[in-house]
């Protein structure tokens, strides 16, 4: 029987109206949705408060059950939303078989944060017990991308809905089946009781309607920058805490004594991965000028090489951008890359929505692919003369997400790393990392540091409160 049945799984009437979810490989509509407008919002997070007091009271051995049931049901039905993440996102099948597996993984680590040690006993001046625990916020709103939909929303979903909140999920609208509603159909067989989760895809007025509401003392936001900032400034004025994780433009460092041969398909990943629709994507490949020449010539044929097109009935590398919109962006950069001097080395070209892996050489800080976030499947390729060189060219810019730094010299890479803003590093790989035990998170326009993972969760969804116990009324001088 399947897990997602369009008939039931909107069981909330929403104002927004209908929405066809499309398949970018086709332009064919797979489903219909309905949207939610800003006036819905009001009326979930209301729900939402009223159900999360029974949730948070709840013994943590049910909540931790439920979780781990919800990453069981994932393997469970993978057939199935290995084919809607596939053909409603663009992704090839291990891409989907990834999100999969991760998300599963982040209901597990869920359900054991339920039963972490959630406070400590503190000393006092007075004769009293003096102690600390965590206590959940209440209500979590979630804004979530298109582009992992299943990953980006259930890292919030997850560990939020285990310490005892309840959750508002705002998916992006063209991945509304993956990102949200398919979330939701687990959760409920989980035995996820009713009115702790609802799914409202929707635009941006959904999710500054979200930011606003009363109801929703806490904001975990995915998405741009340009977005990020936005909703970072309103829950500020509103001092609510929003966590953002934002977007990037990640460096890869190609060291004089880097296995070359090794190299480019880790270069080539980094890029090109989920045609580069991703956070962490290598959008900087910095490479030492005695390796430059070569280096471009090979990652140039390794994109040539690579097969582009429908993910659903052909097996390809890298499938179609998200939307028209999206391609146009990716396109616009690359020829104002290519006439402010940058080389076409491999790439360039599109037919429909599936855009070629292209490399760009001889570019420099004025080359927009180079200097800006082209969220697609661009390498832009700079050498440098030495490793000082190399640090101030991944520390330049505004963003802070990750770094990958290729040497037969561990030590030098990591002693590199140690010279260069970023919230995530690695030695020996490339960019494009993510497990749920680890924490995740950028610096500076990439985001408000490290917030996904373990610890970070507990602090990202509980208050502390600080509570003391007297055996006696405690006196006063009057």
């Amino acid at each position: 029987m399947p897990l997602l049945d369009p008939k039931t799984w909107q069981s909330r009437t929403l104002a927004g109206g209908e929405y066809a979810v499309t398949e970018p490989a086709t332009g064919e509509t797979l489903a219909k949705v309905t949207l939610a407008a800003a006036e819905d919002v009001a009326t979930a997070a209301r729900d939402a408060r009223a159900a999360q007091a029974e949730w948070a009271k709840a013994p943590h051995f049910v909540r931790a059950a439920v979780l781990r049931r919800a990453g069981d049901l994932f393997a469970a039905h993978a057939d199935e939303l290995r084919e809607w993440i596939v053909r409603e996102s663009g992704s090839i099948p291990g891409k989907a078989d990834f999100e999969l597996h991760v998300a599963a993984q982040e209901c597990y680590e869920a359900a054991a944060l339920a039963s972490r040690p959630s406070g400590q006993i503190l000393p006092s001046e007075a004769p009293r017990l003096s102690y600390t625990r965590r206590v959940p916020v209440g209500v979590v709103g979630v804004i979530s991308p298109f582009n992992a939909p299943l990953i980006l929303s259930i890292r919030s979903v997850a560990p939020a809905l285990a310490l005892g909140n309840a959750v508002v999920l705002k998916p992006d609208p063209r991945t509304a089946v993956c990102g949200g509603l398919a979330l939701a159909a687990v959760l409920a067989e989980a035995g996820l009781p009713e009115g702790l989760l609802h799914v409202l895809p929707g635009g941006p007025e959904v999710g500054q309607a979200l930011v606003a509401d009363p109801n929703v003392p806490v904001i975990s936001f995915t998405g741009s920058t340009a977005a990020g900032r936005a909703v970072g400034e309103a829950a500020g004025r509103l001092l609510k805490r929003a966590h953002l994780e934002l977007g990037g433009n990640s460096a890869l460092i190609v060291l004089e004594d880097a296995d070359i041969d090794a190299v480019i398909s880790t270069a080539a990943w980094g890029s090109f991965f989920h045609q580069g629709q991703i956070c962490m994507t290598t959008g900087r490949h910095l490479v030492h000028a005695s390796l430059y020449e070569e280096y471009v010539e090979r990652l140039a044929a390794k994109a040539d090489s690579l097969a582009v097109g429908d993910p659903h009935r052909a097996q390809v590398h890298l499938g179609p951008i998200i939307d028209s919109a999206q391609l146009a962006k990716i396109q616009g950069l690359v020829e104002s890359s290519t006439a402010r001097g940058a080389k076409l080395a491999a790439g360039g070209t599109h037919e429909r929505l599936f855009y070629r892996p292209t490399v760009l050489a001889g570019v420099d800080d004025a080359t927009p692919a180079y200097a800006e976030e082209v969220f697609g499947p661009v390498a832009p390729v700079r050498s440098f003369a030495d490793a000082d060189e190399a640090a101030a060219l991944a520390a330049a810019g505004p963003y802070g997400l990750s770094l990958g730094i290729v040497t037969r010299d561990t030590a030098r890479g990591l002693d590199l790393a140690e010279r260069i803003p970023t919230g995530i590093a690695h030695i020996n790989d490339q960019t494009v990392n993510d497990e749920a035990v680890a924490p995740f998170g950028g610096i500076a326009a990439s985001g408000t540091g490290a917030r996904f993972g373990g610890e970070a969760n507990l602090e990202a969804f509980t208050d502390v409160r600080w509570t003391t116990v007297r055996g006696d009324v405690a006196p006063y001088p009057f």
